[in-house]
């Protein structure tokens, strides 16, 4: 199985198994969703840092980012999931659900590559996660954005999201999202 190298750290091998369907109206020719591999982890390291600095939204690193070393324990083991969107054999999406309670899950680490926003694969990424949701048996799903991740903010709204409140993290200002699946 390829793994990411040191000189392209989003480079993996592409794989037919775990392929989730594509979404109509989403500019995503060649790009597959798949459930996250442990090969994954160097190449969705490097895509979360990467558009968290391109939204001036990274707050360094830190124990808040520790789920990211432990993926396969803190989302896929736990009544959750991790997906990566494959384009070729370059990791272009990320995001998660995480389970909060029997009811309710938590969408977190939705990112998208700079190069490739504006295509559909974050509201492709979110769809498939919404669903994989309603799958584990959740009814309610929450996230947090921060006020700079505009482009996200007006995502999860025309996605049928409403805001729920506001709050901080460090220097940045959060922005809370509840949307009810069934």
């Amino acid at each position: 199985m390829g793994k990411p190298t040191a000189t392209h750290p989003l480079t993996v091998e592409a794989a037919s198994s775990d392929v989730l369907p594509r979404f109509p109206g989403c500019d995503d020719e060649g790009v597959v969703l798949r459930r996250y591999r442990d090969e994954d982890r160097e190449a969705v390291r490097h895509l979360h840092d990467l558009a968290l600095e391109h939204a001036g939204a990274h707050g360094g690193s830190g124990p808040w980012e520790d789920d990211l070393d432990a993926i396969g324990e803190t989302y896929l083991e736990r009544g959750g999931e991790f997906l990566v969107g494959v384009d070729g054999q370059q990791i272009v999406a990320i995001g998660a659900v995480r389970r909060c309670d029997t009811d309710r899950a938590e969408l977190k680490r939705m990112r998208v590559h700079p190069s490739v926003q504006r295509r559909g694969f974050g509201r492709r990424l979110l769809h498939s996660l919404e669903e994989r949701a309603l799958e584990l048996g959740y009814r309610t799903v929450v996230l947090d954005t921060t006020v700079q991740q505009q482009a996200a903010r007006a995502l999860y709204l025309n996605e049928g999201y409403r805001e729920t409140g506001r709050g901080h993290a460090g220097s940045f200002e959060l922005v809370f999202f509840e949307k009810q699946l069934a």
